[in-house]
């Protein structure tokens, strides 16, 4: 099959159009391209459909500029969430002991899933405000031989948190550990170089940064985790071992693949290419962060984190204080103005969450902001400030 990459990707869709923007970490907004890939049928057994597999497979290895060969992508049905526990039960070992690192939901979530899978495990959680360190990591590390692997969220979409992977990779490589990165989120735009950052094996979606539709994830692995992986796994289906051994014997997915959502991805990787790979995709998110943070700030809206760990994929804004907001309304108003925003996902202070990602420039961030401002005029808001007591709790909790 070949690749067609001199095209040039449709301009950005306005609300004016029926279809709201999708300002989530995923689910996103996708280009028409992407939309209309989805309208022929694929053979899931034809040749054609098995080379463009194999074609997606090393589009993304080329984005964890795999150099050497030493890794291999295996694209697994279902959420995001069904890779991460494929990832999880695949490669760590059933007498494996893990440190899970936490500063929000999906922390919480790879631990509760190595709960299900019976393996042992530890947590460090840093609550939604703070990223974990390595000091921390390395003390922990030392002080329990028994771990073998430490898995961390790259970016915690809960709270919006970037969590400094180059750091922990140093510290638990230093200590002879294993890391698994989650990096859902991220991947295709946030750096996760493996000839850079070191890592067993990372897992992502294409609903993501590279803006597809939901549909699978994909883990990109050592050979050598993936060697060592048979006879790991809890389940059938979230086998990445044959999952893996399957597609090097028939080039086919072991079940029926979403067809449909692999032709759709292929497109979103020319457009991926296009601008630029991850380091033009960061650009621009940053570009739209930076936008928007500073235009609801002028509003009187406060993120919940400082600048410094602030991700370019997801904000996360305090609820205003003022007696007439009522989240579901706001959520309400802005949808009737082509902005779907993000419910938050906190159990500490009331917040919501604009995505960054997704088929948007700076233009569209503005636009954002100015329906926030509508937004608030409408329901007789007049202060967007946060109540006092959720900022004091951030400086201690920050502290």
């Amino acid at each position: 099959m070949t690749e067609q990459t001199d095209i040039t990707p449709t301009p950005f869709p306005t609300p004016e159009l029926g279809e709201p923007y999708l300002l989530t970490p995923g689910p996103l907004t996708t280009s028409a391209e992407v939309k209309r890939a989805m309208l022929k049928d694929w053979g899931s057994w034809d040749s054609d459909f098995r080379s463009m597999t194999a074609q997606m497979c090393r589009h993304l290895l080329e984005i964890a500029n795999d150099k050497n060969g030493e890794f291999e992508c295996v694209p697994m049905q279902g959420s995001g969430t069904f890779s991460v526990e494929a990832m999880l039960g695949s490669f760590l070992p059933k007498d494996s002991k893990t440190l899970v690192l936490i500063n929000g939901a999906y922390g919480k979530r790879v631990a509760e899933t190595i709960s299900y899978l019976n393996r042992d495990y530890i947590v460090l959680d840093k609550g939604d405000y703070m990223p974990p360190r390595g000091d921390e990591i390395e003390a922990i590390l030392r002080e329990d031989p028994a771990i073998s692997h430490v898995i961390a969220v790259h970016c915690e979409t809960s709270s919006g948190i970037l969590n400094p992977i180059q750091e922990i990779s140093d510290v638990v490589y230093a200590e002879g550990r294993k890391l698994l990165v989650d990096s859902m989120s991220a991947f295709g735009a946030l750096p996760l170089d493996v000839n850079k950052t070191r890592y067993e094996a990372m897992v992502s979606s294409a609903n993501k940064c590279i803006e597809g539709v939901p549909g699978f994830g994909f883990v990109i692995a050592r050979k050598s985790e993936l060697e060592n992986a048979e006879g790991s796994s809890h389940s059938l289906s979230l086998d990445i071992h044959q999952q893996w051994r399957n597609f090097q014997k028939t080039g086919q997915w072991r079940f029926t693949p979403p067809t449909h959502v692999v032709a759709a991805f292929m497109e979103a990787l020319k457009t991926h290419k296009l601008e630029g790979g991850a380091p033009g995709r960061l650009a621009r998110y940053t570009q739209n962060r930076d936008i928007m943070v500073a235009g609801m700030r002028e509003l009187g809206f406060e993120t919940l984190l400082k600048d410094r760990w602030l991700s370019p994929i997801i904000v996360t804004f305090f609820n205003p204080s003022h007696p007439n907001f009522e989240f579901t309304k706001f959520y309400d108003l802005m949808k009737a103005r082509g902005f779907i925003i993000y419910p938050g996902k906190l159990t500490v202070v009331d917040s919501f969450r604009v995505g960054c990602i997704g088929r948007m420039d700076e233009n569209v961030m503005r636009q954002v902001v100015l329906a926030a401002k509508e937004t608030l005029a409408e329901m007789k808001v007049d202060s967007a400030l946060p109540p006092e007591a959720a900022l004091i709790e951030r400086a201690k909790l920050a502290a």
